[in-house]
């Protein structure tokens, strides 16, 4: 793809962000608002001060205004801590979809076959993607805190004297129309410095990688050469950049003292017309001079400089994202449609799934119905596709051929939202983060009441934990103690079992428990009418289940334990030697 034809990251990953933070969104803007009051009433308070007060011989008065302008200061502060966790609520989740993207770039091309580009990823995922965090942080508080006092200024100095406004509104346009194309000239500059950064990252990168090779071929000259030729083309772009910023600082600089200039000039005739007093001149005054002037220098400044940054650092990353992204909760379906499926039932056909377009298929035309409420256990070899198939079940990945379906729905058109509380999948590794038990365990089902927490974690068989670690609101994580690998998959377990999920898939997740830990947690979830598929590492979970799936490539069977030992090869060698090693 061209460098003038990036994929818009910028607008498609945007857009989709902030239909699902929109509550955040309104937040910052109506914060925001608040926030200007001063911006808004600073003139119109000097000048009802002046006018109303000291001129008329009312110096009483004239304090009252100044010091409702000092409360409107106290007020903005409060304003700005009040806006400020709502700033966070934008930035962190944002930084988490564009990690997820580049990721997701990243994976694409290797499956695809593309190589020598892993360096670059990783410097788009560390580098850019915090760049990206940083600037739009940055943005959020200041040019956002600019614009909205700039345009507040305006609307105060339209209220205190449309004439003035008339005439100091005009030379803040003309700057902003001059400093536009400068920007587009800036934007361009930044292109080319941040492309010969990663340039010559790269060939950094290749010559210290091979400096050995490069040192006995005795091709230090040249290497020297090429690098040096990179740090050059580097530096000139840094100093094309520098050179544009300042030049636009100037225009800034010279524009943003345009308005006062207008309305000193134009002040006598309008003071002897009548058109505006001595304290509306005040007021306009500090209007220009606190609110206006400050205001646009910032502004223009900060999309100069950090909006350009921003502008230009999501073009980049536009390469490192597939050609199309579904980021979380997009719908996905014909037409950009998503379904709600009316059932748990779950339907494969012929679904074949490979890591590559040059792989083996890792599941190979494998048809299996799961109606909801059923319990199945998953046996075969290492590398047969047992974790595999759970991650298409979960809708983590989806299936390269064939049908998958989710109450027969086609499992590219579920819900996003829907697929969340209705599955849950269990890997091995039981993940428990840094927070109190109560947090850990009723992090998928937030409304979840202590006694709840406390049902599903005796039913699993987590309750002696959660009381030797000094109950729900114990420490976990970093701020806890260390927990064995079981200790951690009970914890995980008991999160999975207060959760609503209606599909609950355990990728091995009780391998780290013994027999007897390993049936209670799984009848817990049979008893609470769960559809339970089993990765199995024990033959008793096999024994226990209904029916078991053998996957062996071609030779896959499905039945029960007794009728499988019969049919299948594989199976029966896999349960003669869980009982000749003894494992129940």
């Amino acid at each position: 793809m061209s460098e003038a034809d990036p994929r818009p990251i910028d607008r498609r990953l945007f857009a989709g962000f902030l239909r699902r933070h929109r509550v955040a969104a309104v937040a910052v803007t109506g914060w925001s608002l608040l926030e200007a009051v001063p911006a808004l009433a600073s003139g119109l308070l000097v000048a009802a001060a002046l006018d109303r007060g000291f001129l008329a011989g009312r110096p009483a008065e004239g304090f009252f205004w100044i010091g409702l302008l000092g409360t409107a200061m106290v007020f903005r502060a409060l304003m700005t801590r009040t806006l400020t966790p709502w700033l966070g609520r934008l930035v962190e989740p944002l930084r988490d979809d564009l990690v997820t993207a580049v990721a997701a770039g990243a994976v694409h091309r290797a499956a695809a076959g593309a190589r020598g580009a892993a360096g670059a990823d990783v410097a788009r995922l560390t580098v850019q993607v915090e760049t990206v965090r940083a600037l739009v942080s940055a943005l959020l508080r200041s040019a956002r805190q600019m614009g909205v006092s700039l345009l507040m200024a305006f609307v105060g100095l339209a209220a205190l004297s449309a004439p003035v406004a008339a005439v100091t509104l005009p030379p803040v346009l003309l700057t902003l129309l001059l400093c536009a194309p400068r920007l587009s000239v800036l934007a361009r500059h930044q292109r080319r410095q941040l492309s010969s950064e990663e340039r010559l990252t790269a060939a950094a990168g290749e010559t210290f990688d091979g400096i050995r090779d490069v040192v006995a071929c005795g091709a230090r000259d040249r290497a020297a050469e090429e690098l040096s030729a990179r740090i050059t083309a580097h530096r000139d772009a840094v100093r094309a950049v520098a050179r544009t910023a300042s030049a636009n600082t100037l225009l800034v600089s010279l524009g943003s003292h345009l308005p006062l200039l207008v309305l000193l000039s134009a002040a006598p005739r309008l003071l002897d017309r009548g058109a505006l007093s001595v304290g509306e001149l005040l007021g306009a005054t500090s209007y220009l001079v606190s609110g206006v002037a400050p205001a646009l220098r910032s502004l223009v400044a900060v999309l100069g400089s950090w909006g350009v940054q921003l502008a230009t650092v999501l073009r980049r990353l536009s390469r490192s994202t597939p050609a199309r992204q579904d980021t979380p909760g997009e719908a996905r379906g014909p037409g950009g449609l998503t379904r709600t499926p009316r059932s748990f039932d779950i339907s494969l056909t012929d679904v074949s799934y490979a890591y590559g377009p040059e792989a083996a298929p890792v599941i190979d035309k494998l048809s299996l119905d799961i109606p909801a409420g059923s319990h199945l256990t998953v046996v075969g070899p290492s590398g047969a596709g047992k974790s595999t198939l759970t991650t298409l079940l979960a809708g983590l990945a989806g299936p390269a051929g064939g049908r998958l379906t989710l109450g027969g729905v086609p499992a590219a058109e579920v819900d996003r939202a829907w697929l969340r509380r209705a599955v849950t999948l269990i890997p091995q590794e039981a993940y428990v983060f840094t927070g109190t038990v109560r947090d850990n365990l009723r992090y998928l089902c937030p409304q979840a009441r202590d006694a709840d927490l406390l049902a599903s974690a005796t039913a699993v068989g987590a309750r002696a934990l959660v009381d030797r670690l000094g109950g729900l609101d114990a420490p976990l994580g970093l701020d806890g103690p260390p927990l064995s690998c079981g200790e951690r998959q009970l914890v995980a377990l008991a999160r999975a079992h207060v959760s609503p999920a209606s599909i609950v898939l355990l990728d091995e997740a009780c391998c780290h428990l013994d027999p007897a830990a390993e049936e209670r947690a799984e009848r817990a979830f049979m008893e609470r009418g769960t559809t339970l598929v089993v990765v199995a590492h024990r033959i008793s979970s096999a024994l226990r289940a209904p029916r078991v799936l053998v996957l062996d490539g071609d030779r896959t069977a499905v039945g029960t334990h007794a009728r499988l030992l019969e049919k299948s090869p594989l199976y029966a060698d896999l349960a003669g030697h869980w009982v000749s090693a003894g494992i129940p």
